[in-house]
């Protein structure tokens, strides 16, 4: 069967893989070297320096480009490591369309890295197409959607902006941290390039940092492939090994996450002292159709205000939790809870938080795969 043919379920386990060439070895063995020895200058079996290329890191780009039906992956550091790498695909006055409710950390990155180096960022909402129209001029070089974002999950049209853009000369990347590759296809989309931390969700077990970029595209993936090799901020052969792995369980793990995440986002709706709740899957949720349509499922990421909530009470109710752990990141098997405001958000000013709608009592929830009833008791108690 081609490899083009199987279903995602199957890719997560077999997807870009063969056994090791070596012994035969099922998993892949974790090169745990820097270098390799050559029978003459320049002679060896495709690997020199383990900065250019090492064997574990090359079976997990190849899993990542197989689920997402991509051509060509890579490896970083970490997530934003992998959005560094897109941003020195530009140079001096080109300018970056980004939503404007994304990411603390890459709203960081772009802010107070890449705008010094000349590189000019518009923030929208993009909620609609058209809000992008406007800024769309002769220097726009890249468009950067998160979807859903993070954390209002808002819900952006991957191919109503890649429609957009389809005959200039503008490069469309999507985060797919939240949705991963088993909730939405960003290139099938008509995106360009697929960013992931994958930390969260791919890695899913709270154990390692790792990015990752796919891109169909051999002239873009030979330009990603060179930046990443001379700026050099690759994962090692341990986190790369840890990721491959946990690729071969996001199927099952992300459907109870999936499961969990509705069964929560119900209870908080229905509770009385919870004002909003923020989760695609409502058929209220703005772009809930489109959500519907580019996604198979609406994820287990949630953020919900309390009813007269301050930020005080709010810190109140994130520090009685038991179950869910108060930490930063999301995606593992584990539930955890954060406050934006003071954690993954406290990097973008207060009057542009509120912009896009994270207040100070904003609490946002990674549903983990737990018995979904104990989940629901330890919210009820910190809630109170």
């Amino acid at each position: 069967m081609a490899a083009k043919d199987i279903k995602f379920n199957t890719k997560t386990i077999h997807g870009g893989q063969q056994p090791d060439e070596a012994y035969g070895a099922v998993m892949p063995p974790i090169y745990q070297t820097s270098t390799y020895a050559q029978t003459t200058p320049g002679g060896h079996k495709g690997y020199e320096y383990s900065r250019s290329a090492n064997p574990t890191r090359t079976a997990l780009e190849n899993s990542l480009a197989s689920i997402e039906g991509g051509e060509f992956g890579l490896a970083f550091g970490s997530g934003l490591a992998a959005i560094d790498a897109v941003m020195k695909l530009l140079k001096p006055g080109d300018e970056v369309i980004s939503t404007n409710d994304l990411y603390g950390g890459s709203y960081r990155i772009f802010k107070k890295i890449f705008e010094n180096f000349g590189i000019v960022f518009h923030f929208v909402g993009m909620q609609s197409a058209d809000a992008i129209q406007d800024k769309i001029n002769s220097k726009t070089k890249l468009i950067w959607v998160e979807t859903p974002t993070n954390p209002m999950m808002n819900i952006i049209d991957i191919k109503a902006v890649a429609k957009l853009i389809k005959d200039k000369d503008i490069l469309l990347a999507v985060d797919n941290t939240f949705a991963t590759p088993y909730l939405q296809l960003p290139l099938e989309l008509g995106a360009d390039i697929v960013m992931h931390s994958a930390t969260k969700y791919l890695g899913g077990h709270s154990d390692t940092v790792v990015g990752a970029l796919i891109v169909k595209e051999k002239k873009l993936a030979d330009r990603l492939y060179f930046i990443q090799n001379a700026s050099g901020a690759v994962c090692g052969p341990m986190d790369s090994f840890l990721v491959f792995r946990s690729i071969k369980t996001l199927h099952v793990r992300m459907q109870r996450h999936c499961e969990n995440g509705r069964a929560i986002a119900e209870y908080l709706k229905s509770n009385p002292k919870v004002e909003k709740v923020y989760w695609p899957g409502f058929e209220d949720h703005p772009n809930h159709k489109v959500a519907k349509e580019q996604m198979k499922d609406f994820g287990g990421m949630i953020s919900f205000v309390p009813k007269g909530s301050s930020y005080n009470d709010t810190i109140k109710i994130v520090e009685r939790l038991r179950i869910f752990t108060l930490a930063e990141s999301l995606g593992g098997v584990e539930s955890l809870a954060g406050h934006p405001a003071s954690m993954t958000h406290a990097s973008i000013p207060k009057e542009e938080r509120l912009k896009s709608g994270i207040v100070d009592s904003l609490i946002r929830l990674s549903v983990g795969i737990e018995d979904v009833n104990d989940l629901i008791a330890d919210l009820e108690q910190a809630i109170g």
